[in-house]
């Protein structure tokens, strides 16, 4: 096995897990997606928001484009915002599709005011699919503690690239 097969598998992974969450808190009485709970991020709404401008932070960096930041709000539905984020996501995935070893393997350099360094492409884009996931787990906790009980399994094991 080699590093891009890795990367694009686990970038693809990263669609199917948020696309299954996304699709499954759609069909959630949107009242449920601010419901606030203890947690860092107070509800489904706020931390699927932050998940997502994580990842167009992290693919704007990946791309050397204009840095797109994170919103202090979103005016948008819930649903809105849970399209928004299949969508994200699909394009994250496209875009790791597009790179070839050597693209991976390039140093990238990140300078905010909150970290600096040079990684090549394929530790940010880790750094970021690790991060997801990290949060997909706050959003099953969050919901569990607003009420809904069955969440999707996101579980790599349950994940099979052949069917998407």
């Amino acid at each position: 096995m080699n590093l891009e097969y890795f990367i694009k598998k686990e970038a693809n992974y990263n669609l199917w897990a948020n696309k299954r969450m996304a699709e499954w808190l759609l069909q959630k009485p949107s009242k449920l997606m601010k419901k606030e709970v203890p947690s860092s991020y107070s509800s489904l709404f706020t931390t699927v928001l932050h998940i997502l401008d994580t990842q167009r932070f992290w693919l704007s960096l990946i791309t050397q484009s204009e840095l797109l930041y994170f919103r202090n709000a979103y005016e948008s539905s819930s649903e809105e915002l849970l399209n928004e984020w299949i969508e994200q996501s699909g394009s994250f995935a496209n875009h790791i599709k597009s790179l070839s070893n050597d693209n991976l393997l390039k140093e990238c350099e990140i300078n905010t005011e909150w970290t600096r360094g040079v990684k090549p492409v394929f530790e940010f884009v880790h750094h970021c699919l690790n991060h997801s996931s990290y949060h997909r787990g706050q959003l099953v906790t969050i919901a569990r503690n607003a009420g809904i009980l069955d969440p999707p399994n996101t579980d790599y094991n349950f994940f099979d690239p052949l069917q998407d």
